[in-house]
């Protein structure tokens, strides 16, 4: 491989007993419009039994792509892999591709244009599934610079994309083998926060994700522990890199829903006692460092009130709040203050006894009471825009007393 020209991709497969998906994902490496002169391929065999490392061997000496296989001994998860694969990329740019999954034909080429000329430094195609679901929500349009705080990317955080070479040399970024999951969230924010940008290609399906019919799937992997441990560092990475403030706790509300709030669900309801008070246990750190009003204002209401009982450690509390989202009860809009906002009257509403506060009652982000939507109050503008719509209010008025009396006197003669 190192006598032919530095390509533009380098595309990653880390491979484990992935036959016969392994066939499709790597016909669609050689159907790439890109063009096989423009990409290499490091595949790295996990130590699989079922022919993967003798299919990838067989790849290499047909294929036009150059191609380097690496077998070694099963390692336990896909980091160790995907670190050896990015260890020997020589590309400009690199790519992680699941040996189940497989690219649509013009994504190379989509991805790359697209990071070449917005110099962005990480580019999300949007993805297919077969068989599985996927996520959606942040690709409703193609974007050259998307806003990583506020945007939805930050709940993209898987590996399957395209990474600049030079960003991954630079901060020495590697995936976290000591993590049973959830490493690549923090590759992949790392990368968007310490990066040159992200972009978004939306209008072209650019990755298939495969559901496995044997249930192999890597995000399986890892009992509820592991999980609070890969939550808990990614909030200790988001609090690396971004100081206190709107923009750290914008960054937070994703581990906090997307991550804990999983983990104490309805499914909780059916759990053993002793798991219940585990993950309470297991949760307490989090809250104590990185639950904050500003993290909070963010979520909905139900969402709100089950991560405030996990912050208190009243478990008893957030059982009631479960088992009121479980019967599928729409709770009660009532308005309050002189701003008549609404809040929603999950359970313990207004009672002083529990310790929860009415404001976390309150519809902060657009919400639901059963079919019913329910809408925060337009924020106030600030008090010199205030001042000066109240100066054009009086303004229009004295107008129309002006012209209301000029009509009357006009009627008059």
């Amino acid at each position: 491989m190192s006598d032919h020209p530095v390509p533009d991709v380098t595309v990653v497969v880390g491979a484990y007993e992935a036959m016969p998906y392994l066939v499709r994902c790597l016909e669609s490496v050689e159907s790439q419009t890109l063009g096989a002169d423009r990409i290499e391929l490091v595949a790295v065999d996990d130590g699989s039994t079922d022919g993967t490392g003798e299919y990838l061997e067989e790849f290499a000496a047909r294929s036009k792509i150059p191609t380097r296989v690496v077998h070694q001994p099963n390692s336990g998860g896909p980091s160790g892999p995907r670190n050896v694969g990015l260890g020997l990329a020589r590309g400009r740019y690199v790519f992680f591709l699941d040996a189940d999954d497989y690219f649509g034909d013009e994504a190379l080429e989509r991805m790359v244009a697209m990071a070449d000329r917005a110099g962005t430094d990480v580019v999300l195609g949007r993805m297919a599934g077969v068989g599985r679901g996927v996520p959606r929500s942040m690709f409703t349009r193609t974007l050259e610079h998307a806003e990583v705080h506020t945007s939805r990317v930050i709940y993209a955080l898987s590996a399957q994309k395209l990474f600049r070479r030079s960003l991954l040399s630079r901060l020495d970024l590697r995936f976290d083998e000591t993590l049973a999951t959830g490493e690549d969230a923090l590759f992949t924010m790392e990368a968007y926060l310490c990066g040159n940008g992200v972009s978004v290609v939306a209008d072209y399906d650019c990755y298939y994700l495969v559901g496995r019919e044997d249930g192999k799937h890597a995000t399986r992997r890892g009992d509820y522990a592991t999980r609070f441990e890969a939550i808990h560092a990614l909030m200790r990475l988001i609090a690396r890199l971004e100081p206190p403030g709107r923009k750290r706790d914008l960054l937070m509300v994703r581990p906090f829903t997307v991550g804990l709030l999983q983990q104490f669900g309805p499914g909780l309801l059916r759990q053993p006692e002793a798991d219940r008070r585990r993950k309470m246990e297991l949760a307490a750190p989090m809250t104590e460092a990185y639950w904050t009003e500003g993290v909070a204002a963010q979520m909905k209401v139900g969402e709100r009130l089950v991560l405030t009982c996990v912050a208190m450690g009243r478990l008893d509390l957030l059982q009631e709040m479960l088992e009121f989202t479980a019967r599928g009860t729409a709770p009660e809009v009532v308005h309050l203050g002189r701003a008549a906002r609404p809040h929603l009257a999950h359970p313990h509403f207004q009672d002083r006894r529990t310790g929860i506060p009415d404001s976390v009652y309150a519809v902060t982000v657009p919400d639901w009471s059963g079919d019913r939507r329910v809408l925060p109050p337009k924020p106030r503008p600030p008090f010199a825009r205030r001042a000066v719509n109240g100066i054009r209010r009086r303004v229009r008025r004295l107008h129309g007393k002006v012209r209301s009396g000029k009509r009357k006197a006009e009627r008059g003669t």
